[in-house]
């Protein structure tokens, strides 16, 4: 069917009077009760046994939930809750097992556009997967990553859909969080679903997944719609500064939405759309997330308004919406819960992270596969339980039993440093924002840290203000790089954060930031704390003024928090962005600030996923194997190199993620030049192939295809979608996707001298496969690409 067709069939159902009643549905929960066999909420210490230490999450009803169903804040999906049961031996959540879900004959729908999960797992520190497996009545199957985080953090480094403020352990209440999850995968809407097999996690020890609710969400009857799903009213603005509100809208049936495509607006006493939203191609079984700009204040039922041209369209009454305009930020979590990441963030897909301080003087955290973080080297040479790397031998043959770290002060200079070279590099890299280490564990500063403290560059090492420095330069060479500070907010041998002093994990191993003085290991004799100043409060009169110094006098755009245990956050982030948003500027907090409820996007560490997120995640890692200062026992070639780069990027950035990827300078502020290579290397082919990455967003069919032997991510922006080889597929390539690609569209090569190649391409079924795509590369349209193949379709139907 050609485009001019389907888009005049869309238009004609769109306009029926029985689609809109008969066509769009909602979330349909599915009874998990009778595969319920394990109890995860208790009324007090140990009457439930979540986890295998008899730990258990408190009641639901201390977060509002009372009446058996809980309502998605992200995607509106109706779950049916089961909450703390009276009977204390009857289980409320099921530990994935296989269990196979058959979909009972009295549900009238079989064919359903989505499901969704409630979901958690249970060891701390351990994220958990296993395949969910949907089974159509054809036989045929669709195989999904469910994934879960842990339960609770001790950092706090994780946000869930629904928030505990603390957990129960086997004889007492633990306040650090505790979180539930959501999964959602996208069906195949054009056919009827059998059964749902859950995944086989049963060990104890590496971890289980707990699965809390199912639901469904029901396709359409009719054969092509655009169905809202979700009205997301935010705290975020337009460039003209409108409030925005997030609209999910779904393709649930069975043909594609294009041509003019759909304007999205939307109508309610009180509220008026200023800016209309658009989507120009939707296909069966896709859903996209568009934004709106509105003005004015309402609660209560909401018009969507879908608009196919000046003449056709199709209004879907949403209930229970409530906009209440830009409102002042205060520190009630119900507050600060509602900030996000902003759209600037979103877009820019790839930073570089600088680990830079004193901790760059001594430079060592051995080589693989015994390395450990170089710019814990105070800490790991005093802590000899822990030191798996030897730390404590080579300070000692290197420095000598009476050197002392602070003794490093004098030799991280910063000679040879060039600031304006750092920001060109960055911007070669093709990175859009960077982070730099304003203040590591050591405590030492780079910042004017006022009367706080005298730890800092201004007054030892350096003698200058290299956070200025490094902020003055890039906004001077390359003004469009956003600014981050990462920020620690212990300080490891602080006597001043003794009150507050912790270790992660149990016994002398575990990591810890103790809040006492650190002890030579040679002499025994007290380290110096060079330039400390005794305070009152760590956190009132050291930690939140140095985050205010930061927001305020250095305008960070991304406060990179770490290790937030104790800390003044709630109040500070308020503020922060209450001043933020009067200066009309969007910034953003990471999840390592110590409170869940003020973290807009999560921070796995050397980790990525499997599957789109709907959460923004930002995944860090060293160009080091596995350090992020400067480790002088790391070779050349142990550095990741240009193809690694991209392909990491491609895909984090097909998954909703972000890239941070750090460096560590020497202490004279020279980079190894193998790695700054390699960033040119990456950065070439980053700039070439920009549309590809920044300003796109994942796609909610699937995020890779390993089938065939592809190796492909996807990503699409509002008028093109875009397929990533990781591995340089044949001149003839089958995908089995279901691309959004039509007749009258164009396919091409992206890269350097080859955006023009038309890519001839048929649609074609394959049995035992599906339908799919097969792509005619003709020679030498790929003859100077590497790294990475792209391949564009121009949305021209």
């Amino acid at each position: 069917m050609k485009a001019e067709t389907s888009y005049v069939l869309a238009l004609a159902i769109a306009l029926s009077p029985t689609a809109t009643a008969k066509g769009f549905k909602q979330s349909t929960p599915i009874l998990l009760e009778p595969y319920f066999n394990n109890k995860a909420f208790g009324a007090q210490p140990g009457v439930a046994a979540f986890d295998a230490l008899n730990e258990s999450y408190p009641d639901p009803a201390i977060i509002g939930i009372t009446d058996g169903t809980y309502t998605s804040t992200k995607t509106g999906v109706v779950y049916e809750f089961p909450g703390l049961q009276p009977d204390p031996s009857k289980p409320d959540n099921v530990i994935c097992s296989g269990q196979e879900i058959t979909l009972s004959k009295s549900h009238k729908n079989s064919k359903y556009f989505s499901a969704s999960m409630l979901v958690s797992s249970d060891v701390e520190l351990t994220t958990v997967s296993g395949n969910v497996t949907y089974t159509y009545t054809d036989g045929s199957i669709l195989v999904s990553e469910l994934r879960s985080l842990p339960w609770w953090a001790f950092l706090t480094i994780n946000r869930g859909e629904i928030i505990f403020p603390y957990r129960f352990t086997s004889n007492d209440t633990n306040w650090n969080t505790t979180h539930i999850f959501e999964y959602t995968a996208a069906l195949d809407p054009s056919k009827d679903l059998h059964s749902i097999t859950l995944p086989d996690t049963t060990n104890a020890t590496t971890g289980r997944l707990h699965v809390f609710s199912l639901s469904l969400w029901e396709a359409s009857e009719a054969r092509s719609s655009a169905q809202v799903q979700f009205v997301r009213p935010t705290q975020k603005w337009t460039e003209k500064g409108n409030q925005v509100v997030e609209l999910t809208v779904n393709n649930a049936g069975l043909e594609c939405i294009a041509g003019h495509g759909i304007e999205v607006s939307l109508a309610m006493p009180g509220v008026k759309t200023i800016e209309p939203g658009h989507i120009k191609r939707l296909c069966p079984g896709d859903q996209k997330r568009v934004d709106i700009g509105v003005k004015g204040a309402a609660n209560g039922s909401a018009d969507v308004l879908l608009s196919y041209d000046l003449f056709f369209s199709d209004k879907q009454r949403v209930a229970n919406v409530s906009i209440s305009g830009l409102t002042e930020w205060t520190s009630d979590p119900s507050s600060l819960t509602q900030h996000e990441s902003p759209q600037w963030y979103d877009d820019a897909k790839f930073g570089i992270f600088i680990h830079w301080s004193a901790f760059s003087v001594p430079g060592w955290g051995n080589s693989t596969p015994y390395e450990s973080y170089a710019e814990w080297f105070w800490w790991y040479s005093t802590h000899r339980p822990a030191d798996k790397s030897d730390f404590y031998d080579y300070r000692l043959r290197t420095f000598g039993p009476n050197w002392n770290y602070d003794d490093s002060f004098q030799n991280f200079t910063a000679a040879k440093w060039d600031p304006k070279e750092w920001v060109d590099l960055i911007y070669a890299s093709g990175a859009k924002y960077f982070v730099l280490t304003t203040k590591h564990h050591d405590g030492f500063a780079l910042f004017n840290t006022s009367h706080t403290t005298d730890r800092n560059a201004l007054l030892y090492g350096p003698q200058r203000d290299l956070l200025k420095d490094l902020f003055d330069a890039a906004e001077t060479y390359q003004p469009s790089l956003r600014r981050g500070t990462y920020f620690s907010l212990p300080e490891w041998f602080n006597p001043d954060f003794a009150p507050y002093g912790f270790a992660q994990l149990p016994g002398n191993a575990s990591t810890s930031w103790p809040g006492i003085i650190a002890r030579n290991p040679y002499t025994g004799l007290d380290e110096p704390y060079t330039g400390h100043l005794p305070v009152d409060d760590f956190i009132a009169d050291l930690m939140v003024p140095q985050m205010e110094i930061l927001a305020y006098d250095y305008s960070t755009d991304i406060m990179w928090c770490d290790c937030g245990a104790a800390n003044g956050t709630a109040p500070f982030a308020a503020s922060w962005w209450n001043n933020a948003r009067s200066q009309n500027r969007q910034v953003t907090i990471n999840s390592r600030c110590g409170l869940a409820e003020a973290a807009d996007f999560d921070t796995p560490e050397y980790q990525t996923f499997s599957s789109a997120q709907l959460r923004k995640w930002e995944s860090n890692e060293g160009m080091d194997p596995y350090s992020y200062g400067y480790n002088r026992a790391t070779a050349d070639s142990a550095y990741m190199n240009a193809t690694t780069i991209i392909q990491d990027l491609v895909d984090m950035v097909s998954k909703n993620g972000n890239f941070l990827l750090d460096i560590g300078p020497r202490a004279d502020g020279t980079i190894v030049e193998t790695e700054a290579q390699n960033l040119r290397e990456a950065g070439e082919w980053i700039h070439a192939h920009g549309e590809a990455i920044f300003n796109t967003t994942y796609w909610f069919i699937m995020s890779e295809n390993l089938a065939d032997g592809n190796n492909a991510r996807f990503t699409q922006t509002a008028d093109a979608f875009y397929i990533l080889f990781l591995d340089k597929p044949a001149q003839e390539v089958y995908l089995d996707s279901p691309l959004p690609l039509l007749w009258g569209d164009v396919v091409s090569v992206v890269g350097t001298g080859s955006h023009s190649s038309e890519i001839k391409w048929v649609k074609e079924y394959k049995k035992g496969s599906g339908n799919g795509f097969t792509f005619f590369i003709p020679d030498g349209a790929w003859e100077e690409e590497k790294y990475c193949w792209v391949l564009k379709i121009s949305y021209n139907a």
